[in-house]
């Protein structure tokens, strides 16, 4: 079986493991965890960086940063994962579903400005795929309305907007390292914080509300509650997996992105053809190996193909079913028809790409889909 994803190991994990342990501090915001938050700082430009235990808990981080209160607005795709909104909804916030675009999964820009109101108070953009949204039109808007903007960027490491990394153009921003991202600790994220008022703060609510990270570094006698917060941040067990990982960024990079290039290439005549959709990078937006999709003109095409892959032993997988849609949150939405989040919800199938998928095995995977012959009417 050829599996959608297969985490990859550098080989220094357990090493770096090994070596928080024998230091007698595994516990969070010990040496490791300097060392990926300095890295990830200086790497990408990021004006603080503070490690998590998930992205989800970086975007719960957001939601409290940003004050969200009970009635208050924030616009969220509805073709994303559960946390996006979820962050936001554990504050009280009403979630306004954004529809996405109709070459990108990602919110469709053009339509967020229609649907601010006086109580709206964060735009969420998600980068799907690791593939930009138009940030310029995203700020312009922001800036125009005094919103802020919380960048989801889960999928989006290492990948640029006109050349600036994602995660830098918000205000916060949150990231993913599941063991389905490029860059994984098992489990893990880190909060992006690019304006400077909320550093302070960020570290209190990181640290269960209190400021023993200001106790640790000598900057106070002794440390206090002084916020709400929780345990937000990570063990020394899991910054050095991580640290493992970062040392390696470029060489993960450099082999997702081709493994990535070589799905478009060798699709491309098969999906013409077939009146399939492949990813489209816009020419502001760069793609960072994340995750390789194509697009069905129907359920019953995706279905199809997704038999004929299991039946060569081939696992692909089916991606979000849109939130304005879901048991939870459907009475809550205000009933806008969003067809383009409920046509990837329907079409959309990501292909298996993780870092040792061997030439071998994407030969397979191509030659099983570009061996079937979608029917037409």
């Amino acid at each position: 079986m050829i599996p959608f994803n297969k985490p990859f190991l550098t080989g220094n994990e357990i090493k770096y493991i090994e070596e928080a342990v024998k230091s007698g501090k595994i516990s969070g915001n010990g040496v490791f965890t300097k060392r990926c938050q300095t890295f990830l700082e200086q790497h990408y430009g990021f004006k603080k960086v503070l490690l998590t235990t998930s992205c989800t808990d970086a975007l719960e981080m957001c939601a409290i940063l940003a004050e969200i209160e009970p009635g208050d607005e924030v616009i969220v795709p509805s073709y994303t994962f559960v946390s996006t909104a979820l962050a936001f909804v554990r504050q009280g916030a009403k979630i306004v579903f954004a529809d996405s675009r109709n070459d990108n999964p990602g919110i469709d820009e053009e339509a967020i400005e229609s649907l601010i109101t006086s109580r709206t108070k964060a735009i969420i953009p998600v980068h799907y795929a690791g593939i930009a949204c138009d940030m310029d039109k995203i700020t312009a808007i922001a800036a125009k309305y005094k919103l802020l903007i919380i960048e989801d960027a889960a999928q989006a490491i290492d990948s640029f907007y006109l050349n600036k990394p994602l995660g830098s153009f918000g205000d916060l921003a949150a990231f993913s390292f599941h063991e389905t991202k490029n860059i994984n600790a098992g489990e893990g994220g880190m909060l992006v914080i690019n304006n400077d008022s909320y550093i302070k703060r960020a570290e209190i609510i990181w640290e269960k509300g209190t400021n023993r990270a200001e106790f640790f570094r000598g900057e106070v006698n002794k440390y206090g509650w002084m916020d709400i917060g929780s345990s937000f941040l990570p063990s020394e067990i899991t910054s050095a997996f991580l640290w493992a990982q970062l040392e390696k960024l470029d060489e993960i990079q450099s082999k997702r992105k081709l493994i990535w290039e070589y799905y478009k290439e060798n699709l491309k005549s098969w999906a013409l053809e077939n009146e399939v959709e492949l990813p489209v990078v816009p020419d502001y937006a760069t793609q960072n190996g994340h995750l390789f999709y194509i697009v069905f003109k129907n359920i019953e095409d995706r279905t199809m193909v997704i038999s004929r892959l299991k039946e060569n032993d081939i696992f692909s997988v089916t991606h979000y079913i849109s939130l304005h849609s879901s048991k939870f949150y459907s009475g809550k939405h205000d009933g806008r028809n969003l067809k383009e989040a409920d046509r990837y919800t329907d079409t959309l199938l990501r292909l298996p790409l993780y870092y040792n998928l061997t030439e071998g095995e994407l030969k397979r995977i191509v030659e099983t889909i570009t061996g079937i012959k979608l029917l037409r009417n």
